[in-house]
């Protein structure tokens, strides 16, 4: 029996899934986050090691029983030399070279859309868009919190925190986003929220990303301020399809399939629908559907097809 290994990292959280043959799953498990500029390569190949190890004895698979394995890990390709390292990792690890390494922007796109034509759009901790045509893949976003992210959780929190702090200031009225904010972090004071985002070990990129909830219940208890935050996510989002749309060579009438993966989209309709009324208003040949499979069982897809081709 062969088996497959898929690995969908993440700004926030590392996902593993060991499938057999027939595409079903036998073993998963979740570790932190192996984003190298926040844990560096020996904390990314950590969580590595500590995540096969459990699948592996999970299933009672050894890893020279893995036919092949993709492993898509945050920010790979965006520095060459890094890339290098981290294509050396999994070696270690599994004890043969019968594995790939790339972005987990291609988890996403294929577990969404099974590996068939189309757009995946990524909203994470960071935010990005893959698709491939014919064979031709294609990425847009993805360019970090300071250059971009735009439709993140990263980005929403951030934005819903500056609303936050307009509105401690009287610089615009105060909305349900406050009250929010303030029995979430059980803050005495207003400016206690500093103590949440800045200093040592407060207010990572993955912390601040996980308040990006609270601007979704803000949104859900009618704060205006909070629903445009999400409004404009759809906005972005929908930015990077049309740009993937043209780059990807999809003809005038030709239909283009966009589904979407991250924890961003745990907002539901209130990011759906900006985004489905974006995706409209530039073409009628997009279709926006829900994920077909999680980007965990994506990477185990596609390093089964990764295998059939070698």
């Amino acid at each position: 029996m062969a088996y497959f290994l898929g690995v969908d990292g993440g700004g926030t959280k590392t996902r593993f899934l060991l499938m057999d043959a027939n595409a079903q799953p036998l073993a998963q498990a979740e570790l932190g986050t192996t984003y190298f500029p926040q844990v560096g390569l020996d904390g990314a190949g950590a969580v590595l090691e500590d995540g096969i190890a459990q699948v592996l004895s999970h299933a009672g698979v050894n890893a020279g029983d893995i036919a092949w394995a993709f492993f898509g890990l945050p920010a790979y390709g965006e520095n060459a030399a890094v890339a290098q390292q981290l294509n050396t990792l999994p070696a270690g690890i599994l004890g043969h070279l019968r594995y790939t390494c790339d972005n987990d922007m291609i988890c996403g796109w294929a577990g969404s859309l099974a590996c068939a034509d189309g757009i995946n759009l990524i909203a994470g901790t960071g935010s990005m868009g893959y698709g491939q045509r014919n064979g031709l893949g294609q990425r847009a976003g993805g360019w970090g919190d300071v250059l971009g992210d735009e439709g993140s959780a990263y980005w929403i929190a951030a934005r819903g925190l500056n609303v936050y702090s307009k509105m401690s200031d009287g610089r615009l009225p105060k909305g349900p986003l406050h009250a929010i904010v303030n029995d979430a972090l059980h803050l005495k004071r207003d400016l206690d929220l500093c103590a949440h985002i800045y200093g040592p070990n407060v207010g990572s990129r993955t912390d601040i990303a996980k308040l990006s909830p609270l601007v979704a219940n803000a949104a859900r208890a009618g704060d205006s301020h909070a629903q445009q935050i999400y409004r404009d996510a759809g906005f972005e989002l929908a930015q990077i399809a049309i740009a993937l749309r043209s780059a990807l060579q999809f003809e005038a009438g030709e239909q283009v399939s966009v589904s979407y993966s991250g924890g961003a989209f745990h907002a539901g309709e209130l990011l759906l629908e900006p985004l489905r009324n974006a995706l409209q208003a530039a073409s009628a040949q997009f279709d926006l559907r829900p994920p077909l499979h999680s980007p965990d069982m994506g990477a185990a897809l596609y390093a089964q097809r990764l295998a059939a081709s070698r």
